[in-house]
C-alpha cells in the first residue's frame, strides 16, 4: 500500500502555509515548485545548482520570443497556429480588445441559433411547418409566422442594441493613441495597431496600452511610477526601474529606432506579480523580472515620459488573462420557465392525444352514419384521429406561450430603467448614476444567498486618515478644547498658523495643538518629529506645494499628519533629510534605513542630529515593538490600554519609539551592516539579523491610530443584508490583520464573534475526512448520510483564512511527482490502471474536502479570505455555486475582481477612482457599496415579485383561454408591489421569499394551472347552460356558436383583466388605463370584426356580420357575462381575504401597520464597551505589499537633486566598498 502511495502524485502536506504572503501564482509550473535541495549544502554546490536550474528553467519556459522594431520577425511560419482547417494566424495577439459577440456577418445566424435553443421558439417553428400542411392545418400559417417573427425580431433588436454598446466601448479603448516607432520616428498610433515588438513612448497620466518592458524614462536611473488602481484598486504609487544599460543608451529617438534587442521570456499567463525573461543585446544577456515590466491597465504617474518594448498585447496581457471566461448568465426563473414549458408540451401532447382518440371513436360511432357530416373524404376513423392530433396541437398552441419570452424581456427592460432612473442610487460627488448593464438578471437580484465582496475600494475608500494618538500615556483626538474640556459640538482645529499645513485634516482636539505650541511636554514634539523623519516617503513640489508619494497610504497619512501638526518633511538626498520643526528647518544626516518587510513588521531610521548625537527612530506593530522595549518604560501599560481603546474603535495602530546610540556602538554595528548589505547570498536574512542587534532597549513614545475610512453606510448595509439572511464573504489580497480589522469596522465581526483561522478548521476537516473514510464501505450507499454540523449549535462564528491555508485545505497546492517514477507514458496496462485509479482517488478526496470546507464555511456567519489571488477569489465563488446551489453575487472595483465578478451569478462593479475594469465586466454598476442594499432589498425584491406575479397570471390566463376549446370539443365531436421601498429597507426579512423561491415554483405553477382549468370550466359551462333552450326577447334565438363565442370571449377578457386588478397593489393612471383600456379596446375590435364594412372588404374571412351587436343586445347575455365573471373572481377574493386574516405573511403584517411604521428608524452603530486588557485584536501597520522606497533612497537612484561634495564622497566610498566586496 505504501509503495502504491509513493508512486502517486502527492500533495505537499509537510509544508506550513505562510499567512503573510500571497500564495504561488495561478499558472506556476511544477518545476518552479520543486524542492530546493537539502537544507545543509556546500556553498559552491548550491551556486552551481542554482545557475543550472535557472538555465534549465529558461530553456523550458521562456519560449516567447520578441524582437524589437521588427514586425516581420513575428510573422514567420513557425509562429503561426492553425485556427480553422487551413486558416492560420499568428500566436502573437493583436492589441485590439474584443468583448462583443457578433459582427455584421455572424449576427443573424448566431442570434437565430441562440433564440431557437429556447424550447418555445423551436416549438413554434415546428408548428409553423405543420400549419403549412393542408391536411392538418386548422389555422392560417400567418397566425403563427407573424407572432414568431415579432418575437424573434424584438429579441434580436435587444441583443443588437446590447452588442452595439459593446462595440462602442471596445472602439473607445482600441482607438486610444500613443506614440510608436515607425520608419525611424515616433508617430501617433492607435492602440489597436500596436504589435508585439513595437517600441512605444508614454507620457505622464497615460494609460499603459500593453504589457511592456521598461527601457528608459525621464526619471533618475529610469525609474517609472505607476498607479495600479485598475489592477488591484490601490491608489498608492508603485515604482518600476529599467535596466542600467537600456537607461544609459536608449534615451533618444534615434537610438530607440535602431534598438534591436531580443527578448526570451515566459508564455502569456495571469501572474501579476511575476515575470521571468532575458534580454539579449550587444552580445550580452540581461535578466528580466517583474520590476521592469509595466502592465496594461496601469497609469503613468509623476514621470514625464517613458519608453517601452511591447512584450504581450491584447488578449495575451496579464490583465486580460485575469479576466476569466465570459459566461452566459441566465436566471433561476429562466431555467424553471424552460422546464415548465416542457411540462406544458407534455400536457398539450396528452390532451391532443386524448381528443384525437375521442374523435376517432366519435367518427366510428357517429360520423360515419351521419350523411350531413360527410366531407368528401373516405378516410378511416383512425387516420382522421391522427390528423386531428396535429390539428389540436395547432388549435391549442396558445398553451405554449409564444409571447412569454418577449413579455419577460420587456418587463426586464422596464425594471432596468427603474434602476437607471433611481436618484437614491445616484452619486452626486462624481456624477455617477447606477447602471443596469444587462437586462436579463433583474429578478435574480431578489434571490441572492451569498455576497462576495472585495475590500480595498469596495468596502473602504482606500483613504487613510490620522484620527487619534497616544503620547506619553495620554490619549489625544477626542472633541475637546484647549482646557481639556470635552464637547460634543466643537469646531475643528484651525491649522492656519502652520504655513505647511495642507488643510485636509479634520481634527478636533484643541488641547493637543496647545501642547505642541507650548512645548511643555517635549515627548509631544518628539512624537510628531518621529513621524516626519522615520519613513520612506518621496517628496516633490508642484506649484510650490509639497506633494508626497508613499509606498502605502498609511505612511502617507502619518507624514501628512506630522506636516499639519508643525513637523513638515521638506526634502531628502541620498544621505540627508530636511525637516521643518515648528517653522525652523533642520537637516539630519541619514546613517541607515532599516526597511520594512512582512516578517519584521517595523521600520527604523538612524540619523545624526546637527548637534552630532546619533538616534534610532522606529515605528511598527505593537506585537514586535513591545518585545524590543527597554524594561524601564513607565508608560507601557497606559499605552497598552490606549491600544485596546483604538482597537475597539477599529483604528489601525502603530507604536513609535526611539533610542540614543553611542558613537562607538554605531561604528561597530555599521561594519556589520555594510557587510550584510553587500552579501552575495541570503542578503535579506543577514540584514534582518543585523537589524535585530540595534533595534532593542527602545524607549516608547506612544502610538498612532489611523482610520481606514469605510465608504459611507457600509456597516448599515451589511447589517441590513445580514437581516435579510444574506451571508457576506470578504475576499481580499490584503493582510490578515488589516482584513480582520475592517471586518470589525464594518460590523461583519463583533466582540461576541468566535473567530476560526486556517489552522483551526484544517484540523476539523481532517477529522471529518477520517470519519467519512471510516464510515465508508459496503453498506455506505445503502444508509443515507446524515450531515453533522462542524460546530455545536449556538454562538456566532466567523472564519478568517489566508490564501496559503486555502490552498492547503482545498488540496489546491502545486503537486510534485516522484522523480523515481516520473514516466512520460505508463509502460504496462497494470501501470496505466494503477495511475488512473490513483488520479480518481485524489480527485474524489479533493472533491470531498472541498465540499466539507464549503459546509463548514457556510455554518459561519461571516467569512474573510485574505491574501488571495484573483483565481482563488473565483474559485471560492465557484465552490459555493457548485456545492450549495445558491445564488451568488460578487462585487468589486479592480481588475483583480473581474474573474470573481464573471463567475458569480450576478456581478456588480464599483465605479470610481479605482478604474473601470470591473465595471466593464459587471452586470450592474454604481459608485458606492451602500447602494447594494437598495439594489437587492428594493429593486431586486420588487423585480422578483413582479416577475412571479406576471408568470403566475400569464400561465393562468393561457390555460383559462385555451382550455375553453378543450371543453367545447366534447360538444362538437372532438373537432400580479406589496410595501414601499422604505419599508423594504426597514424590514430586510421580507427578502427571504426570493431566496426560498416562494413566489414562483412548480407548486405555484400547478396552482396557476389548476386556477386556469377551473376558470376555463366556469367560462365555458355557465354560458353553455345559459344558451341551452334559450330564446331572445325579440323572438330570435342567439344560440349559434359564434354568439356563444362572443359571450365566452367577453367574459374571459373581463375576468383576466379584473384578475390583474386584484394583483395590483398600487393603482396609477398607467395601470388603470391598461386594464380598462384593454377591455374597451377588445369591444371596439370585436364590433369592427362583426361589422358590415369589414365584411364588404373581406367577405371570405369575415362572414358573421352583426353577430356581436345582436348577441350583446340581449340583457340575459350581459347577466350571463356578469355571473361568469363573478363566479371566477369571488372565490379568489374570498381566499385572499381569509389568507390575509388567518395566515398573514410578513408583508401583510407590515402593510397592515404601514402608517405606524412610516417613521423611519435610524440605524445605530453597535456600542463598544471598553474592558481593560480584554481586547487582543489590533491591526498591524499596513505597509506596502511590495518593498518600500528605502533601497532607492539609500542608493540615490531616485534623487534628482545634485548631491553635496560630502554626500558624493560618502556615496562613492560606499559604492567602492561594495564593488570591492563583490569582486
Amino acid at each position: 500500500m505504501s509503495t502504491e502511495r509513493d508512486s502517486e502524485t502527492t500533495f505537499e502536506e509537510d509544508s506550513q502555509p505562510n499567512d503573510e504572503v500571497v500564495p504561488y501564482s495561478d499558472d506556476e509550473t511544477e518545476d518552479e515548485l520543486e524542492d530546493q535541495g537539502p537544507e545543509v549544502e556546500p556553498t559552491q554546490n548550491r551556486v552551481n545548482r542554482e545557475v543550472e536550474e535557472r538555465r534549465e528553467t529558461l530553456r523550458k519556459d521562456c519560449s516567447w520570443q520578441v524582437k524589437a522594431n521588427d514586425r516581420s520577425f513575428h510573422e514567420q511560419p513557425h509562429f503561426m497556429n492553425t485556427k480553422f482547417f487551413c486558416i492560420k494566424e499568428s500566436k502573437y495577439a493583436s492589441n485590439a480588445i474584443k468583448t462583443y459577440k457578433y459582427n455584421a456577418f455572424t449576427f443573424l445566424p448566431m442570434n437565430l441559433f441562440e433564440q431557437f435553443k429556447r424550447a418555445a421558439n423551436f416549438y413554434f417553428l415546428v408548428l409553423l411547418i405543420l400549419q403549412a400542411i393542408p391536411q392538418i392545418t386548422t389555422l392560417a400559417w400567418y397566425t403563427t409566422l407573424v407572432p414568431l417573427l415579432l418575437v424573434l425580431g424584438i429579441t434580436a433588436i435587444k441583443d443588437l442594441v446590447d452588442d452595439v454598446a459593446r462595440h462602442k466601448m471596445d472602439n473607445e479603448v482600441n482607438n486610444r493613441t500613443c506614440e510608436v516607432i515607425k520608419d525611424g520616428r515616433f508617430k501617433v498610433t492607435k492602440w489597436k495597431e500596436i504589435q508585439v515588438g513595437d517600441v512605444i513612448r508614454l507620457r505622464k497620466n497615460d494609460f499603459i496600452p500593453a504589457d511592456i518592458l521598461l527601457l528608459s524614462s525621464s526619471e533618475p536611473n529610469s525609474l517609472c511610477y505607476v498607479e495600479t488602481a485598475e489592477l488591484d484598486g490601490e491608489t498608492n504609487l508603485k515604482f518600476k526601474m529599467a535596466l542600467e544599460t537600456t537607461h544609459q543608451y536608449l534615451q533618444k529617438e534615434n537610438s530607440l529606432a535602431t534598438f534591436d534587442g531580443f527578448v526570451e521570456c515566459e508564455e502569456p499567463n495571469n501572474r501579476l506579480d511575476k515575470f521571468t525573461g532575458t534580454l539579449f543585446w550587444r552580445n550580452t544577456s540581461f535578466s528580466l523580472d517583474a520590476d521592469k515590466i509595466l502592465l496594461r491597465g496601469c497609469v503613468i504617474r509623476n514621470t514625464d515620459f517613458c519608453h517601452g518594448l511591447v512584450i504581450f498585447a491584447g488578449a495575451d496581457t496579464k490583465i486580460m488573462r485575469n479576466s476569466g471566461k465570459t459566461r452566459f448568465k441566465r436566471t433561476k426563473i429562466d431555467y424553471l420557465m424552460n422546464y415548465m414549458v416542457y411540462t406544458i408540451f407534455v400536457l398539450l401532447s396528452l390532451i391532443s392525444a386524448g381528443l384525437a382518440i375521442g374523435h376517432a371513436y366519435w367518427e366510428a360511432q357517429v360520423g360515419n352514419y351521419s350523411w350531413y357530416l360527410y366531407d368528401g373524404e373516405d378516410s378511416s376513423p383512425s387516420y382522421r384521429g391522427f390528423l386531428n392530433f396535429w390539428g389540436y396541437i395547432i388549435v391549442l398552441n396558445t398553451m405554449v406561450p409564444i409571447s412569454l419570452y418577449v413579455s419577460v424581456e420587456v418587463i426586464r427592460l422596464g425594471q432596468s430603467y427603474f434602476i437607471n432612473w433611481d436618484l437614491q442610487m445616484y452619486y452626486f460627488e462624481k456624477d455617477t448614476p447606477a447602471k443596469a448593464r444587462t437586462t436579463t438578471l433583474n429578478e435574480q437580484l431578489g434571490q441572492i444567498h451569498y455576497i462576495f465582496s472585495d475590500k480595498t475600494g469596495t468596502l473602504t475608500q482606500n483613504i487613510m486618515t490620522f484620527k487619534k494618538c497616544c503620547i506619553n500615556g495620554k490619549i489625544y483626538g477626542d472633541h475637546r478644547d484647549a482646557s481639556q474640556h470635552n464637547h460634543s459640538k466643537i469646531e475643528q482645529v484651525d491649522f492656519s498658523w502652520n504655513t505647511y499645513a495642507d488643510g485636509k485634516l479634520a481634527f478636533y482636539d484643541h488641547y493637543l495643538i496647545e501642547q505642541i505650541q507650548s512645548g511643555k511636554e517635549p515627548e509631544v514634539r518628539q512624537f510628531f518629529f518621529l513621524l516626519a523623519i522615520c519613513h520612506t516617503v518621496m517628496v516633490d513640489r508642484i506649484d510650490g506645494q509639497l506633494n508626497y508619494q508613499a509606498a502605502s497610504p498609511d505612511e502617507g497619512a502619518l507624514v501628512s499628519a506630522a506636516r499639519d501638526f508643525g513637523f513638515a518633511f521638506l526634502a531628502r538626498t541620498q544621505n540627508t533629510i530636511t525637516i521643518s520643526e515648528m517653522g525652523t528647518e533642520r537637516t539630519y544626516t541619514v546613517l541607515a534605513i532599516l526597511d520594512f518587510n512582512s516578517d519584521r513588521k517595523r521600520m527604523s531610521i538612524i540619523v545624526r542630529t546637527p548637534e552630532g548625537s546619533i538616534r534610532l527612530y522606529c515605528k511598527g506593530a505593537d506585537t514586535v515593538i513591545y518585545e524590543r522595549l527597554h524594561r524601564m518604560n513607565p508608560t507601557k501599560q497606559e499605552t497598552q490600554d490606549a491600544l485596546d481603546v483604538f482597537a475597539n474603535e477599529t483604528l489601525r495602530t502603530l507604536c513609535l519609539c526611539y533610542k540614543e546610540i553611542e558613537e562607538n556602538e554605531f561604528e561597530e554595528w555599521n561594519k556589520k551592516f555594510m557587510a550584510a548589505s553587500v552579501a552575495s547570498t541570503n542578503r535579506d536574512e543577514a540584514l534582518d539579523k543585523v537589524y535585530e542587534e540595534i533595534e532593542k532597549d527602545l524607549i516608547l513614545l506612544g502610538a498612532t491610530a489611523i482610520e481606514d475610512k469605510l465608504q459611507d453606510g457600509v456597516p448599515e448595509t451589511i447589517s441590513k443584508l445580514a437581516k435579510a439572511d444574506i451571508k457576506i464573504w470578504v475576499l481580499t489580497g490584503d493582510k490578515k490583520e488589516t482584513a480582520e480589522n475592517i471586518g470589525f469596522a464594518c460590523e461583519l465581526l463583533t466582540e461576541e464573534t468566535t473567530i476560526c483561522y486556517g489552522e483551526d478548521i484544517n484540523a476539523l476537516l481532517n477529522t471529518r475526512i477520517e470519519n467519512q473514510r471510516n464510515k465508508g464501505g459496503v453498506y455506505a450507499k445503502l444508509v443515507p448520510q446524515v450531515q453533522e454540523p462542524f460546530f455545536p449549535p449556538g454562538g456566532n462564528r466567523a472564519l478568517i483564512i489566508t490564501g496559503s491555508w486555502l490552498n492547503e485545505i482545498l488540496l489546491e497546492k502545486k503537486t510534485k511527482t516522484s522523480k523515481i517514477l516520473k514516466l512520460k507514458f505508463p509502460r504496462t496496462e497494470e501501470e496505466r490502471r494503477m495511475r488512473t485509479q490513483s488520479k480518481r482517488r485524489l480527485e474524489a478526496k479533493k472533491e470531498q474536502r472541498q465540499k466539507n470546507f464549503v459546509d463548514l464555511a457556510c455554518e459561519c456567519s461571516a467569512v474573510i479570505c485574505c491574501r488571495v489571488t484573483p483565481k482563488q477569489k473565483a474559485m471560492v465563488v465557484d465552490l459555493v455555486k457548485r456545492y450549495k446551489k445558491a445564488i451568488t453575487l460578487a462585487i468589486g472595483d479592480g481588475a483583480n475582481d473581474v474573474n470573481m465578478i464573471k463567475t458569480a451569478h450576478i456581478g456588480v462593479g464599483i465605479s470610481g477612482q479605482e478604474g473601470m475594469q470591473a465595471v466593464m465586466s459587471s452586470d450592474y454598476s454604481f459608485a458606492q457599496f451602500r447602494y447594494l442594499q437598495r439594489l437587492l432589498l428594493v429593486h431586486g425584491r420588487w423585480s422578483y415579485i413582479r416577475m412571479c406575479k406576471f408568470l403566475r397570471y400569464f400561465f393562468y390566463k393561457n390555460f383559462a383561454f385555451t382550455l375553453v376549446h378543450f371543453w367545447y370539443s366534447f360538444f362538437n365531436g372532438y373537432s400580479a408591489q406589496d410595501v414601499s421601498d422604505k419599508l423594504s429597507l426597514r424590514f430586510p426579512g421580507l427578502y427571504v421569499v426570493g431566496q426560498r423561491d416562494l413566489l414562483f415554483n412548480y407548486k405555484r405553477f400547478f396552482v396557476s394551472l389548476l386556477h386556469g382549468v377551473l376558470t376555463s370550466m366556469i367560462l365555458f359551462f355557465i354560458p353553455l347552460g345559459a344558451y341551452l333552450q334559450t330564446v331572445g326577447q325579440d323572438g330570435e334565438a342567439p344560440s349559434d356558436y359564434q354568439s356563444f363565442a362572443v359571450t365566452i370571449a367577453s367574459a374571459l377578457v373581463i375576468t383576466v383583466n379584473f384578475q390583474i386588478g386584484l394583483d395590483t397593489s398600487y393603482w396609477t393612471f398607467v395601470n388603470a388605463f391598461s386594464i380598462f383600456g384593454s377591455i374597451a379596446l377588445y369591444f371596439g375590435i370585436m364590433f369592427d370584426l362583426h361589422s358590415a364594412g369589414i365584411h364588404v372588404l373581406f367577405p371570405a374571412a369575415f362572414k358573421f356580420t352583426g353577430t356581436a351587436s345582436n348577441a350583446l343586445r340581449q340583457p340575459y347575455i350581459w347577466l350571463t357575462i356578469i355571473l361568469t365573471v363573478a363566479v371566477c373572481l369571488l372565490p379568489v377574493v374570498a381566499i385572499r381575504f381569509l389568507s390575509m386574516t388567518i395566515w398573514p405573511s410578513e408583508s401583510d403584517k407590515i402593510q397592515k401597520h404601514r402608517k405606524r411604521l412610516k417613521a423611519e428608524e435610524q440605524w445605530k452603530r453597535r456600542p463598544y464597551v471598553f474592558r481593560r486588557g480584554m481586547s487582543s485584536r489590533r491591526s498591524a501597520y499596513a505597509f506596502s505589499h511590495q518593498r518600500g522606497y528605502a533601497d532607492l533612497i539609500s542608493t540615490g537612484r531616485s534623487i534628482r537633486k545634485k548631491r553635496s561634495p560630502l554626500d558624493a564622497i560618502i556615496a562613492d566610498g560606499t559604492a567602492e566598498y561594495r564593488r570591492t566586496v563583490e569582486s
